[in-house]
């Protein structure tokens, strides 16, 4: 592994324990509040189409197992959704990376659709509590909205940038 990588990924994981800690902060005091963004899912899927050499799949894997253990949540069905989402982006990354960034939004915003739908399909199938489908809207619009912030971030906190051809040259030339 060579030292880009692993500082991507070191990174990235300081990123999501960062975001995981402030979710799990108190920000209101008991008044109930509309759903916001999932900001680790927007990181993920933009850190794979930006830099797809930087995460291998048992980090993303492992960082949304320790969000489901912290948080309380059925443990391994979504961390298995985002593998399959992140995945899904990963193979389509080449022909991605041309596109204009609102192409790219509204496929990041058709692959959190599905990747929902599956989750509330799965959670049905297997008799789990399901949440209120206007609150999986609201947190659905809010995890869009707030993608192009999530970018933004990641590329002036974190450095986060696209993958150059010459860097995918240089990685099919190590390999």
């Amino acid at each position: 592994m060579n030292r880009q990588v692993l500082i991507g990924t070191m990174l990235f994981c300081a990123a999501m324990a960062v975001l995981l800690f402030l979710r799990l902060l108190p920000l209101s005091a008991g008044a109930a509040r509309l759903p916001g963004p999932d900001l680790g899912l927007c990181l993920v899927l933009a850190w794979v189409l930006r830099r797809p050499d930087q995460l291998a799949a048992l980090v993303i894997v492992l960082a949304f197992v320790v969000q489901d253990i912290i948080l309380l949540n059925p443990l391994g069905l979504w961390p298995a959704i985002v593998l399959m989402g992140t995945e899904a982006a990963r193979l389509r990354e080449a022909r991605w990376r041309d596109a204009p960034f609102m192409v790219e939004w509204l496929r990041i915003a058709v692959l959190i659709g599905a990747m929902m739908l599956g989750y509330r399909i799965v959670q049905g199938l297997f008799m789990m509590p399901v949440p209120a489908l206007g609150l999986v809207i609201l947190h659905y619009i809010a995890t869009i909205a707030a993608y192009p912030l999530v970018v933004l971030g990641a590329r002036v906190l974190l450095g986060l940038r696209r993958i150059t051809p010459v860097e995918v040259e240089q990685m099919r030339a190590v390999r």
